[in-house]
């Protein structure tokens, strides 16, 4: 929801790290596969209960998504490339709340309940980009993106601002997943019903 509105602030001083990685031969993809091992730290560092250091390397993680797209807007984007970061993205969005509920049984309901709402915005998302490739090929790609992009209440910026505050409170977990959960089923709604509509017109 925020994602539009925050990208005057967040691409400047991404773009600047983007000019020095490319300058010095860092590729988007390398950025892509060592954000993802980064963020993927963060799963036994919430099973233990690491809270702080769990967010420090989500954070990096997704410092290393919006990176990953600077580079790759400068020396030119790849289809493999945009597969791989979507892919990856999608695998270390579930990891976090398998964190959680690895770190105290109490919250694995809560957790499995989170992991279903971002299946539903996930499935919507990505069915909806398959599909209006297949109807429209790279013309179908949202600006700044690999590929057709439907918004919705709970896009990345609000993911981090969740992820952030389940690490700084985790004894608040369970109502907060469950919150965030409602809110990713909404926007699941939307995208579902967003992409019907425009997927009907000729």
């Amino acid at each position: 929801m925020f994602d539009r509105a925050l990208r005057p602030l967040v691409d400047p001083p991404l773009d600047r790290l983007a000019a020095v990685a490319v300058s010095v031969g860092v590729s988007a993809n390398a950025v892509t596969l060592a954000g993802f091992a980064v963020g993927m730290l963060a799963l036994p560092a919430l099973a233990a209960e690491a809270y702080g250091p769990a967010l420090a390397l989500i954070l990096l993680n997704r410092i290393a998504d919006g990176l990953d797209g600077a580079i790759a807007r400068r020396v030119g984007p790849s289809a493999a490339g945009g597969f791989l970061d979507i892919a990856l993205d999608f695998i270390f969005y579930a990891a976090v709340p398998l964190g959680f509920a690895l770190a105290r049984p109490e919250n694995a309901v809560a957790a499995a309940f989170l992991v279903f709402a971002f299946v539903g915005t996930g499935s919507a998302f990505l069915a909806y980009a398959a599909v209006a490739a297949g109807r429209a090929g790279r013309a179908a790609a949202a600006p700044g993106k690999a590929i057709a992009y439907l918004g919705g209440l709970t896009e990345g910026s609000e993911t981090i601002l969740f992820f952030t505050l389940i690490c700084l409170f985790p004894t608040a977990f369970v109502p907060l997943a469950y919150g965030f959960g409602a809110l990713c089923c909404i926007t699941t709604l939307f995208r579902l019903v967003a992409g019907w509509q425009s997927l009907r017109r000729p």
